[in-house]
């Protein structure tokens, strides 16, 4: 069984906002299989059981905020009792541009509070999950990081959490390096 969070903050006014690519992306797998969210309100989530290509995954999106997600996290992995090499984490990426996205193995959060919260709570036994960053570019203009990540996303953005959800099941089917090696550097 893998699981597949899409990282992201809860409620209407952050729908579209640069912050839920990861959200939005496992949103996308679930419309193109028709699967329904269910909520789990042990395990602080909505979760949606898919199965791709003989492989069962597990798409989840944190009910928490951003910056508390590895609560979710940690309590679906404890729950499904899986390796950290069976965990896929999606999370907006400022140093790629919008429409571009990297696979990587752990890595450093380089700042992402939500990244950061599910390195500390999973702790040192975890450290090959895979991360797939969904670029959403620096500013352009002086504003503020927090405004611009919580700002509605543009077009290439929005395009990019499609194709990155093609990308997942070739991680479900493949595991990292191949996928890693046929995706990263697509636009």
């Amino acid at each position: 069984m893998k699981l597949i969070v899409g990282l992201g903050n809860p409620g209407k006014e952050h729908e579209c906002s640069r912050h839920n690519a990861g959200f939005l992306t496992v949103d996308a797998i679930a419309k193109r299989e028709g699967i329904p969210w269910t909520e789990d309100n042990k395990r602080h989530a909505l979760t949606a059981r898919v199965i791709m290509n003989n492989a069962t995954a597990i798409l989840a999106k944190p009910t928490t905020f951003m910056n508390l997600s590895g609560e979710a996290v940690q309590a679906l992995v404890s729950y499904y009792k899986l390796k950290s090499a069976d965990i896929l984490i999606i999370q907006d990426e400022m140093d790629l541009l919008p429409g571009e996205m990297r696979f990587s193995l752990n890595g450093s959060a380089a700042g992402h509070h939500g990244v950061e919260s599910i390195y500390k709570l999973l702790g040192p036994s975890h450290t090959d999950l895979s991360r797939l960053r969904v670029g959403i570019g620096h500013p352009k203009e002086p504003i503020s990081i927090e405004d611009w990540v919580l700002g509605k996303m543009n077009d290439a953005t929005l395009e990019i959490t499609q194709r990155a959800a093609n990308a997942i099941v070739d991680w479900i089917t493949n595991g990292l390096e191949k996928t890693r090696n046929d995706w990263n550097g697509e636009k």
